[in-house]
């Protein structure tokens, strides 16, 4: 594996993604397992300042199973500045109150920042500071906002890789690229409208004749009960013809009604 100089960084950094920069990494296995978060969502621009212990790291491509593209890629530097030079837009992620005015937004919020800026033909990174301390205030100083993760107060550490994966997670939730949510329907097919009516009107019959409805003034309201919460169900065509067996075997007449 060869790491390059950011500055000499080959064009292809320029792709439509941020650039995540680890500030002092101090084990190979986080800078692995950063790599992992990264590349789960699509990200492989690392640049890395200053490794604790050298580049490239046998730790680091252990750790980093299956994304050893992000580390082939990776460009080392010597500095924040150096690592940076390129960059039009830089967020710092920190935990720590910082006495320095400067602009402090979400995850959510600065990974959709990023996408519009990049959008427009910018060059935006975010800076992970090493695992004991986090970044220096020299090197968020150098940052145009301040990233911060709202997490419990009574315990604020996030490890590096965390501190990736929420960041990576959210640049790909900001470019929607995934439903919030979604109905996995595996080899079903959903039921007509015309299907489920029938199932109720099946269920409906079967009750009338054992003497569901009563009484009878209250036939009209649960009959339109039951319309509503099998037309409210995103029932498939299997469990419509499951409910009609159903129906049939459980079709017991109550004793007394008429």
């Amino acid at each position: 594996m060869a790491g390059s100089n950011s500055r000499a960084e080959a064009p292809e950094a320029a792709d439509a993604q941020p650039v995540f920069l680890l500030v002092a990494p101090q084990m190979g296995e986080n800078i692995g397992a950063a790599a992992r978060a990264m590349w789960n969502f699509g990200l492989d621009r690392l640049r890395l300042v200053a490794p604790r212990d050298g580049w490239p790291n046998p730790r680091a491509e252990a750790m980093a199973s299956g994304a050893l593209r992000v580390l082939e890629r990776a460009a080392l530097a010597e500095s924040v500045a150096e690592a940076g030079a390129d960059l039009t837009y830089v967020f710092a992620t920190t935990a720590r109150e910082r006495t320095m005015t400067k602009r402090v937004v979400t995850p959510e919020t600065a990974m959709a920042e990023a996408r519009a800026m990049i959008g427009r033909g910018e060059r935006v990174g975010f800076l992970f500071g090493p695992e004991r301390a986090g970044l220096a205030n020299a090197d968020v100083a150098r940052a145009n906002a301040i990233v911060s993760v709202p997490v419990n107060p009574a315990y604020g550490s996030l490890n590096l890789a965390q501190c990736v994966l929420l960041l990576a997670y959210e640049w790909m939730r900001s470019g929607g690229e995934a439903p919030a949510e979604e109905y996995r329907m595996g080899d079903a097919h959903l039921a007509t409208s015309g299907e489920v009516d029938r199932l109720v009107l099946h269920l409906v019959e079967r009750l009338d004749a054992v003497g569901f409805f009563y009484p009878p003034e209250k036939r009209e309201s649960m009959t339109a009960s039951l319309v509503n919460l099998f037309h409210r169900a995103p029932l498939t065509e299997a469990d419509v013809r499951t409910l009609h067996g159903v129906v049939r075997a459980l079709a017991v007449k109550v004793p007394g009604r008429k």
